[in-house]
C-alpha cells in the first residue's frame, strides 16, 4: 500500500515545483516595475506647480485696492500674555549701539527711537516721570493747543465782539421810556456788590493775563520783543495762579448770595420766544432776573466758572491727594482753555448789557439802586412784588436802624 503512494506523491510534488518555476520570473518583473512607477510618481507631482501660488489678475487687482482692503496697522502683531515677555537686556542693546556707531557713524536713529518709546528708565530724581524723556503725547497737546484752541478760540473772541459792537451800532443804548419817578428801590445790597465786583475784577485779570499767556506771542511778542514779553507773562501767570482761587471763592459767595433769584420759573419761557424784546421793542415781564441774565447764571458762571475752577486748581497744584502726571495737566490746560474762551465770549455779552447797552444797568450795581420807572419797564413782575409787599423795597437797613425810602431828583 505505501509502495502505491510513494510514486503518487512524488509526481504531484513535481508538477508543484514546475508551477511555481514558471510564476517567478512574472512575480519578480511585477516586483521592479512597481518601485520604478513610484519615483515617477513623486517626481511629476513636484514638478507640477501649485494651484495656489498663481495668483489672477482680479485677486491681485482687489487685495491692492485700498477702499475693498483697507490698511490694517496692527494686522501684523498678535498679542503676548505679558508674563511671557523676555525681560530686556538693557547692556546688550548698549553694546550694539556702540558697535553700530562703528559700522554706521552718526545713525543715532536707535537711541532717538528709544528715546520717544515712553519707555521709562532708571533716573536718581525722585519725580515719578522722571525716567520718561520723552512723551509723545505731549506734541498732540502742543499741537490742539496751538492749533485749535488757539486759531478758533482766537476767532471766537474776535467774532463776538465785533457782532456786539455792529448790534450796538444798529440798536444803541436801550433807553428809559418812562420819566423817572424819583423814587428809588434797592436792587443790590452791599454785600451782593462786592461779590459781584470782586468776582468781576478777578474775572478781568484772569482773562487779560490768560489771553497774553495764550495768544500773546502772535501780538505782542513783535512788539515788545522776547525780554519784555517774557518777563510780562512770567509776571501775568504768577497773577493768574494768584487771583484763580479769589475768583472760585468769590463764585461761591455768590452763587449762595444770587441762586435763590436765578431759579427757573414759568415766565422766563415767554421772554426767551421774544427774545427779551430786543429786536420787537415789546417789553417782557420778567422778575428781578429776566432769563437772560439766569442764563448767564447758570450756564457761565456755575457751569463754566465751575470748570475752569477746577480745572484751574489742577494746573495749580493745589489739589490735595492728587498724582499731577503730565497726562494729567496737558487734559486739564485742553479743558481750562476751551471753558475759559467759551466763559469770557458768553461774558462780552453779559458786559456789554451791564454798561452802554441798557441805561440805568451800570448805576445799579455801582450805587445798589434804580428807578421806580426802570424796575417797572425792565422786571415788571419784580417790582409788582415789591408794591405788594412781598419784597421790601429798601432791603438794607441803615445805621440809625429805621428803614426809609430813599428818592433822588429825576
Amino acid at each position: 500500500m505505501i509502495a502505491k503512494l510513494i510514486p503518487a506523491l512524488s509526481g504531484r510534488m513535481a508538477a508543484a515545483a514546475c508551477a511555481l518555476a514558471l510564476l517567478a520570473p512574472v512575480g519578480g518583473a511585477l516586483a521592479q516595475s512597481e518601485p520604478a512607477a513610484q519615483p515617477a510618481v513623486k517626481e511629476a507631482a513636484q514638478s507640477a506647480p501649485p494651484k495656489t501660488m498663481q495668483p489672477t489678475v482680479g485677486s491681485t487687482a482687489d487685495t491692492n485696492n485700498p477702499a475693498t482692503h483697507p490698511s490694517q496697522p496692527l494686522a501684523g502683531i498678535a498679542s503676548q500674555n505679558i508674563f511671557d515677555v523676555p525681560q530686556r537686556d538693557i547692556a546688550a542693546e548698549a553694546r550694539e549701539q556702540q558697535s553700530r556707531t562703528v559700522t554706521q557713524p552718526g545713525n543715532n536713529a536707535p537711541v532717538w527711537r528709544e528715546i520717544n518709546s515712553d519707555q521709562r528708565h532708571y533716573s536718581s530724581l525722585p519725580d515719578k516721570e522722571a525716567g520718561v524723556l520723552i512723551q509723545r503725547t505731549g506734541q498732540s497737546w502742543r499741537l490742539f493747543r496751538n492749533g485749535v484752541i488757539t486759531v478758533w478760540g482766537g476767532w471766537l473772541l474776535v467774532l463776538v465782539p465785533a457782532a456786539i459792537l455792529a448790534f450796538f451800532v444798529w440798536k444803541g443804548t436801550i433807553p428809559l421810556k418812562s420819566p423817572r419817578t424819583g423814587r428809588m428801590i434797592e436792587r443790590f445790597t452791599p454785600l451782593e456788590r462786592i461779590v459781584h465786583w470782586t468776582m468781576a475784577i478777578a474775572f478781568v485779570v484772569l482773562a487779560v493775563s490768560g489771553i497774553v499767556m495764550l495768544f500773546g506771542k502772535h501780538f505782542l511778542l513783535p512788539l515788545m520783543g522776547h525780554t519784555l514779553f517774557g518777563w510780562l507773562t512770567y509776571l501775568l501767570k504768577n497773577v493768574h495762579n494768584l487771583v484763580g482761587p479769589v475768583f472760585t471763592l468769590s463764585l461761591i459767595v455768590g452763587f449762595v448770595i444770587f441762586v435763590r433769584d436765578n431759579l427757573p420759573s414759568r415766565d422766563d419761557v415767554r421772554w426767551v420766544t421774544s427774545l427779551g424784546g430786543i429786536v420787537s421793542g415789546k417789553h417782557v415781564p420778567s422778575g428781578r432776573f429776566n432769563a437772560g441774565e439766569k442764563a448767564w447764571f447758570w450756564g457761565g458762571l456755575f457751569l463754566l466758572g465751575l470748570i475752569v475752577s477746577a480745572s484751574g486748581w489742577v494746573l495749580d497744584m493745589i489739589v490735595p491727594g492728587m498724582d499731577y502726571y503730565r497726562s494729567t495737566m496737558q487734559i486739564a490746560n485742553v479743558i481750562h482753555g476751551i471753558a475759559a474762551i467759551v466763559m469770557m465770549a458768553i461774558s462780552f455779552g453779559h458786559i456789554y448789557m451791564g454798561t452802554v447797552g441798557m441805561e440805568g444797568a451800570y448805576r445799579a450795581m455801582r450805587d445798589g439802586y434804580v428807578d421806580e420807572a426802570w424796575a417797572k419797564e425792565h422786571h415788571e413782575l419784580w417790582y409788582d412784588d415789591i408794591k405788594a409787599g412781598k419784597i421790601p423795597a429798601q432791603r438794607t437797613v441803615p445805621r440809625d436802624g429805621t428803614a426809609s425810602a430813599r428818592t433822588t431828583e429825576a
